[in-house]
């Protein structure tokens, strides 16, 4: 609805300092052309919102112009009602003080709107948390996340791949939780670096401080370093034979990060086995998957990998025909 964006847009407003018309549309997910309609009515209507052309330029409130919470709508109390606190700001030293923030955003809120605190929290739960959650130290995080916020170079050594220990001096960016799993996004003698917080060993706060480049911005530049590291992994393309058991059920062996695709609809024989293509990380963890399906899967591309399996199956018979 056009009122909620232009609350929005004043909201925004009230939060940068400046901002432009190109940001606002990417931000609200309409065209700039909207925006600048939606800029033209505000003005009409009174709020005090002036533009600057031109590089540096963009859109701006007065300082002295604040809305309240008000204008907060009830589904718009119920999704802030809904925030949890992640596992990966406990760890920053931020869980005790979002929840302080959000029950001073609760108090601002009209009694109507402050009513739907209860139901909406026995309702609704988001458990930001992994099954498997795995026992990652990150005892270095407070000096990164210092660094970070005051732009100083950092000197580290972190863990590198074949127990190598590797010391870098870096610009530290920004940090990032994904799935509560902290990142160091960092500038490298030029190249960006990202560098998992729990593999770094030593690290120690430089007195030289860095500029920032005005163009960066750290969750577009990590959504890219995310889909460059997914188009390097590596493919390898099986095709094999499945039983009808396995078949039903291979979402549940194979989980969410191994893609495959149904050769056909159909069975293929009488026994209604399926054709079934399966791309694995590598040779090694196809192998580990298929002597876990047993004999309910048939190798049938590539050659090399069928081999090795029939290998390994009788290397276990003759193993246990020794006892």
């Amino acid at each position: 609805m056009r009122a909620d964006r232009l609350i929005s847009i004043v909201m925004l407003l009230q939060t940068r300092e400046r901002i432009t018309a190109d940001e606002l549309s990417r931000e609200l997910e309409v065209s700039p052309r909207t925006i600048y309609r939606d800029i033209t009515a505000l003005i009409v209507a009174g709020v005090p919102i002036y533009t600057d052309r031109g590089p540096g330029g963009g859109i701006a409130l007065l300082e002295s112009y604040r809305t309240s919470l008000n204008g907060i709508s009830e589904d718009e109390a119920k999704a802030l009602f809904m925030v949890s606190i992640p596992e990966a700001l406990v760890e920053l030293g931020f869980g005790q003080k979002l929840k302080s923030a959000l029950l001073k955003l609760a108090v601002a809120l009209p009694p109507k709107q402050q009513m739907v605190q209860m139901h909406t929290q026995q309702r609704i739960y988001l458990d930001s948390t992994p099954w498997t959650q795995k026992d990652e130290q990150t005892p270095h995080i407070g000096i990164i996340h210092q660094a970070v916020w005051q732009d100083n170079l950092v000197r580290l050594v972190y863990q590198g791949s074949f127990d190598t220990q590797i010391e870098v001096e870096i610009e530290p960016l920004g940090l990032v939780a994904k799935m509560n799993t902290w990142y160091l996004f960092g500038r490298d003698r030029g190249y960006l670096r990202v560098i998992k917080i729990a593999d770094i060993l030593q690290v120690q706060t430089l007195a030289q401080s860095f500029t920032r480049d005005e163009d960066f911005d750290l969750a577009t530049f990590w959504k890219e370093w995310c889909k460059a590291s997914q188009d390097r992994r590596s493919v390898y393309v099986v095709q094999i034979r499945a039983a009808p058991e396995l078949y039903s059920k291979l979402h549940l062996y194979l989980g969410e990060a191994v893609k495959y695709t149904i050769s056909n609809t159909e069975p293929e024989d009488s026994r209604g086995w399926h054709l079934v293509t399966i791309l694995f990380e590598n040779f090694f963890r196809a192998r580990e998957s298929i002597l876990n399906f047993g004999n309910a899967a048939e190798v049938l591309e590539p050659e090399a990998l069928k081999l090795s399996v029939i290998d390994f199956a009788r290397q276990i018979v003759d193993f246990y025909h020794t006892y």
